[in-house]
């Protein structure tokens, strides 16, 4: 390609392995970020503000695909308006966007920000795609961290999760960039299901720790979708390689 790839979110967990490997996919790069940075070889930056629609038009200016990482739990939505707003009056030939598995079944905000974050790129006029990954390894460990802070762990019994990798979302999502507009594509999980106890446990296992657990009902509508795995894709989602177990032998020592 001769023009620059805009990415949002490019210095996030995700834009960080994605950026290296447009970079050597022979890709030029330009990161949007709220804040300046000094440019790299093959990397422009831009600045600019997508929930304040600041610095858009310019971050925008030349680029005919645009990768949108950038996350906003509460304004997802109207941010990634903002950025296709934009993209369709620059003439942008491709949209690709990162979602989360379950953004239409799972009745919390943050899904709620992601389902209308992917209407706003399927009706925005530009053609599109839509990659919808399950939690990251990244973030699972994060929250796992927070939890087994407490003297007894809470452990909702009802919720199974499905993380993957990002390295392998972020391999996945530059292959769905350099390619044709697809539109909603096939989930992205990884390997195994757990469910949350196992999650704690295997934690504080290669931390060395014991801890009671402490099993933590989830009721209402909410509850009813996690028993049933409704925040799962058990059929026809393309799986990756590396587990949960291969990502704490890495990350935790």
């Amino acid at each position: 390609m001769t023009s620059p790839i805009l990415l949002t979110g490019g210095t996030g967990t995700l834009g960080r392995h994605v950026v290296p490997l447009l970079r050597d996919a022979g890709c030029e790069v330009r990161v949007l970020s709220r804040r300046a940075h000094q440019p790299v070889e093959g990397v422009q930056y831009a600045t600019g503000d997508l929930l304040k629609g600041e610095g858009i038009e310019s971050a925008v200016d030349g680029a005919e695909v645009v990768l949108h990482l950038a996350g906003d739990a509460k304004n997802d939505e109207v941010t990634t308006r903002n950025l296709v707003r934009v993209a369709s009056q620059a003439g942008v030939r491709h949209v690709v966007y990162i979602s989360v598995i379950a953004a239409d079944r799972v009745p919390l905000g943050y899904f709620r920000a992601k389902l209308g974050a992917e209407r706003a790129v399927s009706e925005s006029g530009v053609p599109w795609t839509t990659l919808r990954a399950a939690q990251f390894h990244d973030l699972v460990l994060t929250v796992l961290g927070k939890m087994t802070k407490l003297p007894v762990v809470p452990a909702p019994g009802a919720v199974r999760l499905q993380p993957v990798d990002s390295r392998e979302v972020a391999a996945r999502l530059v292959e769905l960039t350099l390619d044709k507009p697809a539109g909603l594509v096939p989930d992205l999980a990884g390997p195994k299901v757990y469910s949350m106890p196992d999650l704690v446990r295997s934690y504080l296992r290669v931390r060395g720790q014991r801890k009671p657990l402490v099993p933590v009902p989830m009721p209402g509508k909410v509850g009813r979708v996690y028993r049933a795995g409704g925040n799962l894709t058990l059929e026809g989602a393309d799986l990756g390689e590396r587990t949960w177990e291969d990502f704490l032998a890495e990350r935790v020592r």
